[in-house]
């Protein structure tokens, strides 16, 4: 566990070489949201490793200025690019998406784009490990859990009590996860 005041590349650095001199030799793939610093420390540290960017965060992005009454149609198209079955079939579905779209919200389609060569990484993979790596929502409700956690309690008097807390709320954590996924 690593406590810092910010999350920029340099923590991340940090973070990833202590986690490559412990013995992890190579990440496989790595789903993110957008962190600064994050990805530039993987390619630095893991040179190998398939950075996928979370979906659920771009379709929450780009739908954050459609108004209500289009968000499901546009969500809608959106998922048309993220599940098809190949990477050509999911490039055809983003110009539909923009033939569609693109006069009302230009900048979806610029980011999908701008964005493809960190979105198109999971279609390498068959469907099952597509809903496992296509979010980073499992790491996220872990994240809101230990937040009420630390929040309860809102003053540390050490970084080590800091340390206890989040381990014990990341055991608890850990048997409610193996009871509802078993």
């Amino acid at each position: 566990m690593w406590i810092s005041p910010n999350e920029g590349a340099k923590f991340w650095l940090s973070v990833l070489t202590e986690i490559h001199n412990r013995g992890v030799k190579d990440i496989l793939i790595a789903c993110v949201d957008g962190l600064t610093g994050f990805p530039k420390a993987l390619e630095t540290v893991f040179p190998k490793t398939q950075v996928q960017l979370c979906i659920v965060h771009m379709v929450r992005n780009s739908v954050a200025f459609v108004p209500w009454q289009q968000r499901k149609q546009v969500c809608a198209d959106l998922k048309a690019i993220y599940a098809a079955a190949t990477e050509s079939e999911a490039e055809f579905n983003l110009e539909l998406f923009a033939e569609k779209w693109d006069k009302q919200y230009p900048s979806i389609s610029k980011s999908w784009r701008s964005h493809w060569a960190n979105i198109i990484p999971f279609f390498a993979f068959p469907p099952e490990i597509r809903r496992a790596i296509y979010t980073t929502k499992a790491l996220e409700s872990m994240n809101s859990s230990l937040r009420k956690v630390i929040k309860s309690q809102q003053i540390f008097p050490s970084d080590e009590a800091a340390f206890k807390l989040v381990y014990l709320a990341m055991r608890n954590i850990s048997k409610k996860w193996t009871r509802l996924h078993s």
